[in-house]
């Protein structure tokens, strides 16, 4: 690592305490960023480093809402708003109660690279609230949505900031955030959100399009080592949308999933998770709140294993698509025992730093996540595309352009990987060729 950007990171952890998600996802981006900054002293001299892993702009502010027996809440929300070098920032929510500075700084920093990836003109950035969906009825997260968005609408517009859905806000959260938007700006502005129901300026596939973009990613990967995904088989953590999307997709090209998991534990099918019943079943499980994936055990008569993480699963592709840090050294031993080939990050932040290496010093190809996901995130910046040319793609003209995208961010990383001497390394390839576009244009527009 140059002294640099070692002296960066260091100011970074010093200067950010108790922010271990941010600590991870700055080191792991930033020591893939040395060569760079070896190559163009200009970088240094203009003080970029220090400009980029800094937030533009960081809102925090409370969020009181009434519950249904009258109670008054308050719960914290944020908004992140990191880099708008190349377009508005552009970055989901997340409702959870793991929510906190740590893990928004964390999400959109990487938002900044995963958006650059795309090819298209958004930014980064992250938000979200402590506030717990789960176990509320309509009317307290239609109270909440409202508070929240009370206080970020001042932030937030097409032209500004345009978040999206992610972890516990999903297209009824979406509703609830834009009918308030509308009501405090008095304008029908359906830019300004994505992820929307399709009657008011949604785009088909934005449901499954995370899932659809990783598969699309590892389609990449095996049709350049002269392998396919028919046949394979596929451990996938997590039962959400993300999950869901990947599964149908590797579905249809032929592989086949033999664990999906939940926060109770997972669940094996030796058969497979491959017919519609027990696609559409996913979706069922999560509309249901319980969070519980031992229901698909109890509906398909198949193995649960209570408190347990799929990764001992006997597969050749690996995916975690359920949250940050759900693979440490213990499950990277054990994918690598099974004989996996291909790891590939869905989730944002899946895998230690220390997992990551351990796999790809001992051969196992690893797709990063800001890659990966970024099918997601591409198909809202189509959303909004159609939204500002009063368009409505079909599911097959934006399916396409999705697989377009991925397949071009996949070829991005493995070609600037080769070029700064990485050979296959799709992990600091990524990295590098996301921050490329963004340094370029923050160097043009001078020291702000």
């Amino acid at each position: 690592m140059s002294q640099y950007v070692e002296r960066v990171l260091a100011d970074l952890i010093a200067n950010n305490p108790n922010q271990p998600e941010f600590h991870q996802a700055a080191t792991e981006i930033l020591e893939s960023l040395a060569p760079v900054f070896d190559k163009h002293p200009e970088y240094e001299k203009a003080g970029l480093l220090e400009r980029f892993v800094e937030p533009e702009r960081t809102i925090m502010f409370r969020v009181p809402w009434v519950d249904d027996n009258g109670t008054v809440r308050v719960n914290r929300g944020y908004r992140v708003q990191f880099n708008s070098a190349i377009g508005p920032y552009k970055g989901g929510f997340r409702f959870h109660p793991s929510v906190n500075l740590s893990i928004l700084k964390f999400l959109g920093f990487e938002q900044i690279l995963k958006n650059s990836l795309t090819g298209l003109p958004i930014g980064g950035g992250k938000g979200g609230s402590d506030f717990d969906p789960r176990g509320k009825s309509d009317g307290e997260i239609m109270r909440f949505c409202q508070s929240f968005m009370s206080e970020l609408y001042r932030h937030i517009g097409p032209d500004v900031d345009v978040p999206a859905g992610d972890i516990g806000v999903g297209a009824r959260e979406i509703g609830y955030l834009f009918g308030q938007y509308k009501r405090l700006r008095g304008a029908f502005e359906n830019g300004v959100l994505t992820g929307k129901g399709i009657s008011y300026g949604g785009s088909l596939i934005r449901p499954e399009a995370t899932g659809y973009g990783a598969v699309y990613f590892a389609q990449r990967m095996l049709q350049l080592k002269g392998d396919t995904i028919e046949g394979k088989t596929f451990v996938v953590s997590g039962f959400g949308n993300v999950a869901w999307g990947a599964v149908k997709k590797i579905t249809e090209l032929g592989g086949k999933v033999l664990a999906i998991s939940g926060p109770d534990g997972y669940i094996y099918d030796e058969n497979g998770v491959s017919t519609p019943e027990k696609i559409d079943f996913m979706l069922t499980m999560r509309a249901s709140g319980r969070d519980k994936v031992q229901d698909y055990a109890d509906k398909f008569g198949v193995p649960f294993y209570a408190k347990q993480k799929p990764w001992g699963v006997k597969a050749d592709i690996c995916m975690p698509c359920a949250t940050q840090n759900e693979v440490g050294m213990t499950e990277a031993e054990q994918i690598l025992a099974n004989g996996t080939k291909y790891y590939v990050e869905v989730a944002n932040m899946p895998t230690s730093n220390e997992a990551v290496k351990f796999l790809q010093d001992n051969n196992v190809i690893v797709a990063p996540s800001k890659a990966v996901n970024a099918g997601g995130v591409a198909v809202s910046a189509l959303e909004m595309a159609q939204n500002s040319q009063r368009l409505a793609w079909s599911a097959d003209e934006v399916d396409a352009k999705l697989k377009t995208i991925m397949v071009n961010i996949h070829d991005a990383a493995a070609n600037t990987a080769e070029e700064y001497g990485y050979g296959y390394d799709l992990v600091k390839g990524a990295n590098i060729a996301g921050f490329k576009k963004v340094a370029e244009a923050m160097m043009a527009q001078g020291i702000i």
